[in-house]
């Protein structure tokens, strides 16, 4: 029999806020972080809009050295690392076995900021076709290799156990956290930090995106430019972002005494093998994932009371996904809200589904369902309530939360707001 698995400590990194705190106000308030980008001059760019986070490494407590060291997505992955392990009360070594201690890391572009920045030097602006090693970092190797994002969380929080990295794109944060909780749901670990980082501003990621005319080109008017679902969407904003959460196997939880968001009681993904970035508008793709996902928590798609949308903003994402909620939910779907924070905060790439994760468990810690900002001109193939510009008070004991990625990735993920008893 599967043990059940539990969240009890969370940290969220994003746009906009300082911390998990001032985050959860923000979006329930229905207030947009994007702006124009101030990490590069993107006067030459399509879209020039993105969510950035105002992080202060040195006010996180991070030494000059780990500065100096480590890429923008590891400090991020790191801080919120230690937060979540400090709010659950986990401490390796003293009340927590290290070696029943695991982290997962999810990230769709890994150390790009780093790379980039190294790249630029060791070609000097990009005159010399072969790069002087020269001028390299000491730490550049670590750039290149994304476990090395898991191993800095791992010592952050003195884990011993299973230590790795989930890349699946934009669903690289719900994977991640689902890998962990199968790990505590088999017995290979009691306690897990997981979640997911990632720090795409750079011009070779906003450059990427604008050649396949995935981002919104409203420049002129960055925080009404995310608006998923809405008739004149045109895009997402491109974002940065971390989220790491505390897994734990429920009855230790249960026996320390600690304070519980929730348990996670069905997790899915599958692959489209369809096509790298295009999707059919049925949503057939998506429903397998949410069915597989309900079918493992015994869950009947008419208890779910909110879906946390992926919600991108491109047209035929959001058509995709309506096309899904309504396969697998059937008319339950229009009974129930469904809302996308991406309309706040940007689309974060890998790091995304796991703030979406975060969400659901304060969403059912508030009895709040966050609102969809700039959604005022509904979109007939968009016809479900997508809780336009205002927060909704609700009680919510099931959420779903739901992502897709290019690659033909979609993965689901249903929380419980109180565990279940056996029996």
């Amino acid at each position: 029999m599967s043990r059940q698995v539990v969240i009890t400590g969370l940290s969220v990194l994003a746009p906009g806020s300082a911390d998990t705190a001032g985050f959860w106000e923000m979006i329930t308030e229905g207030r947009s972080a994007i702006r124009r980008i101030t990490a590069f001059d993107p006067a030459a760019f399509r879209s020039q809009v993105a969510g950035e986070i105002d992080f202060d490494p040195s006010a996180a407590g991070f030494s000059r050295r780990e500065i100096r060291r480590l890429d923008r997505a590891s400090l991020f992955s790191v801080a919120c690392a230690r937060r979540a392990a400090a709010e659950a009360g986990i401490h390796a070594g003293e009340d927590t076995d290290p070696g029943r201690l695991g982290v997962t890391v999810g990230t769709a572009v890994g150390s790009a900021t780093s790379i980039e920045r190294e790249y630029v030097v060791l070609s000097d602006e990009g005159r010399e076709w072969l790069v002087d090693e020269k001028y390299g970092s000491p730490h550049l190797f670590d750039y290149f290799v994304p476990g090395s994002m898991a191993r800095e969380t791992a010592w952050a929080v003195g884990a011993e156990g299973p230590v790795s990295v989930v890349s699946a794109g934009c669903t690289s944060g719900i994977d991640a956290i689902g890998h962990a909780y199968q790990l505590i749901q088999e017995g290979s670990t009691d306690v897990m930090v997981a979640g997911a980082t990632d720090a795409p501003i750079t011009p070779i990621a906003v450059a990427c995106f604008d050649a396949i005319a995935a981002t919104t080109r409203r420049n002129d008017t960055p925080q009404n430019a995310a608006r998923p679902f809405d008739r004149t969407r045109d895009g997402f904003a491109i974002a940065e972002g971390a989220a790491m959460l505390v897994l734990e196997e429920r009855e230790r939880a249960e026996r320390r005494g600690a304070d519980i968001y929730g348990e996670i009681t069905g997790y899915a993904s599958h692959s489209n093998a369809y096509h790298m970035t295009g999707l059919t508008p049925h949503g057939t793709e998506m429903s397998r994932a949410i069915d597989a996902a309900l079918a493992e928590a015994r869950t009947d798609p008419t208890e779910v009371d909110y879906v946390n949308a992926h919600g991108s903003g491109t047209q035929q994402n959001d058509r995709h996904e309506t096309g899904a909620i309504k396969r697998s939910l059937g008319g339950h779907a229009y009974d129930i809200p469904v809302s996308s924070i991406k309309s706040m905060i940007g689309h974060s790439l890998g790091a995304i589904g796991a703030i979406e994760v975060a969400t659901c468990a304060l969403a059912m810690r508030h009895d709040t369902v966050p609102p969809t900002a700039n959604l005022h001109e509904s979109d007939p193939e968009c016809d479900l309530d997508y809780v336009p510009l205002h927060a909704r008070d609700k009680r919510l004991d099931a959420v779903l939360t739901v992502g897709s990625g290019f690659g033909g990735f979609q993965s689901a993920m249903l929380l419980k707001k109180r565990p279940r008893r056996r029996g």
